[in-house]
């Protein structure tokens, strides 16, 4: 009941393979082989040593190769086990990070947590109830970092087995959606659909975007994409306004098709990340502490009291100061762009600001601008960002997409997306199903098929100077074709039910000269006029 396509390779591994099998035997009867007692700590490290033994002799090369691999053991374990004997918590997290370190840029597509009613064999010292109870704690804090699908296992195992088939086949990374759009006439042709490298035939009746189902909005996203990045160009050249015939563009305020050229980003990136010392703590520092705000006007402000906004000068009274009197003197600090929950239950101040000043402070106590540094993937670096009060996964996704934007990390934006509340939105009216996939599973999806969805509508899309729209990019679109279908397509009421676009467009008088970061190799690209108001 459990078979992958007839063209894709699997291997599967189990605990009963290679140096595992003897560590196994070692765990369960240590006096059998002739070893006395075995202290908790030490059985870890040896199941650690077990699973780097399969990873690079035949784990990696598998990957490489383009086979699926599914594993009944994972870091999991040994933290599950060793967390219920008492394993010290800092030797795992070595042990943990040893482990990692030799998967490299590999990560789990998918992680299952299979939970049964009722304790299995001997169990009159609640072992299994202890270990359930680790593995729902995990489950619960990785969810930010890698895709965990529970499953009820009881009936019979192979109703389980089906659960897990039906959670895998709609994973962007096993059932890749074909690179083209395919018609009944294709129906002899090869086209990709499963494991990188891997050829298997796609029904002809299956739907480009099967087994989501979508509806006319997901078109309007296509071409909104186009015509806001035609704005773009348009102004880049210098043109006035109106700057498209589209009466609700002309009317309303969007972000732009790329999230890096809108005003705010082109602020941070030039000014506050490449705009003094590139020290990943001053880098960090300056960062965040503007994002935080989200206002150019807030860091004019703050340079303009304190001249150099440098973490080696840092002092919160200077800070508190310059930001107090502005909101005296009746000035927003904070940008309407997204709400800035405040961790006030963890500092304790009244005021907004005050909290976030300490927070900033305990990040760099904790030498965050270092270990984000060192994270090895963009969703380690997301886990740091947010294990920190108040900082919720949209912010924390957020963040380390602009710090990403600096030389401190250079992780790929390809790498995971999570959907704000407006991406929510928008991918509720753009599709009536999801056919199981996630809304991070479908942004993902409809980011690999953006060349083929652009010509299956006719439309070019003129990018980036070569730069695909990327995960982040195709995320802010779904938020912004939200607010567009309002007026649109009114029908289509998403999760939101909002029936108006509340900013009006307004040209800014403050020019600006389009710069990215120097690590995407696009700057020596952008036309010598490229200053324009936006």
């Amino acid at each position: 009941t459990f078979s992958p396509p007839q063209d894709a390779s699997t291997l599967i591994f189990s605990v009963d393979w290679g140096l595992g099998r003897l560590v196994y035997d070692l765990h369960h009867d240590a006096p059998g082989l002739g070893v006395g007692e075995v202290n908790s700590t030490s059985l870890q490290v040896l199941h650690i040593a077990a699973h780097i033994d399969a990873v690079e002799r035949d784990i990696l090369p598998a990957l490489r190769a383009g086979t699926w691999v599914i594993l009944d053991r994972f870091w999991w374990s040994t933290w599950a086990y060793g967390a219920t004997f008492e394993v010290p918590e800092r030797s795992l997290e070595v042990m943990i990070e040893l482990e990692n370190l030799h998967w490299g840029q590999f990560g789990p597509d998918v992680i299952f947590l299979v939970e049964r009613e009722g304790a299995t064999s001997d169990d009159s010292e609640g072992l299994n109830d202890q270990l359930f109870d680790r593995y729902r704690e995990l489950a619960t804090r990785e969810q930010f970092r890698s895709r965990v699908v529970r499953l009820r296992n009881d009936s019979s195992v192979e109703d389980t087995l089906d659960a897990a088939w039906k959670a895998i086949t709609p994973i962007p990374s096993y059932a890749r959606i074909a690179r083209r759009t395919v018609s009944a006439t294709d129906s002899d042709q090869d086209v990709q659909l499963g494991p990188p490298g891997k050829r298997v035939r796609r029904p002809p009746s299956v739907s480009s975007l099967s087994p989501a189902e979508p509806t006319v909005v997901y078109d309007t996203y296509w071409r909104f994409a186009v015509e806001r990045q035609e704005m773009f160009y348009r102004r880049l050249r210098g043109s006035s306004a109106p700057l498209t015939d589209d009466p609700i563009l002309a009317r309303f305020k969007f972000t732009n098709a790329y999230r890096a050229s809108d005003r705010v980003s082109q602020y941070l990136i030039r000014n506050v990340i490449y705009g003094g010392p590139q020290s990943p703590e001053e880098v960090f520092f300056r960062t965040l502490l503007f994002k935080v705000f989200n206002r150019i006007e807030t860091w004019e402000l703050l340079k303009a009291a304190i001249r150099e906004v440098e973490y080696s000068s840092y002092s919160f009274d200077d800070y508190d100061q310059s930001l107090s009197q502005a909101l005296t003197d009746g000035r927003a600090i904070y940008s309407a762009a997204y709400i800035m929950p405040s961790p006030g239950r963890a500092f304790g101040y009244p005021q907004k600001h005050r909290n976030h000043l300490r927070l900033i402070e305990r990040m760099m106590e904790d030498e965050m601008p270092q270990r984000v540094a060192e994270a090895r993937t963009m969703r380690d670096a997301f886990g740091l960002l947010r294990s920190y009060p108040s900082i919720g996964d949209f912010l924390a996704y957020q963040f380390v997409t602009d710090l990403n934007y600096s030389e401190v990390t250079d992780f790929s934006e390809m790498e995971f997306v999570v959907p704000g509340p407006g991406a929510l939105d928008g991918i509720r009216k753009c599709f009536t199903d999801l056919g199981g996939l996630t809304e991070a599973d479908l942004i993902r999806v409809v980011t690999e098929r953006q060349e083929e969805e652009f010509d299956r509508l006719g439309l070019e899309f003129r990018d980036l100077w070569g730069r695909r729209l990327q995960l982040i990019d195709c995320q802010n679109l779904f938020c912004e074709v939200s607010k567009y279908a309002r007026i649109k397509h009114p029908d289509f009421k998403g999760v939101g039910n909002r029936s108006r676009i509340k900013q009006v467009y307004r040209p800014t008088a403050e020019p600006i000269e389009y710069w990215y970061p120097p690590k995407w190799g696009i700057n020596g690209l952008i036309p010598s006029h490229g200053a324009s108001r936006v």
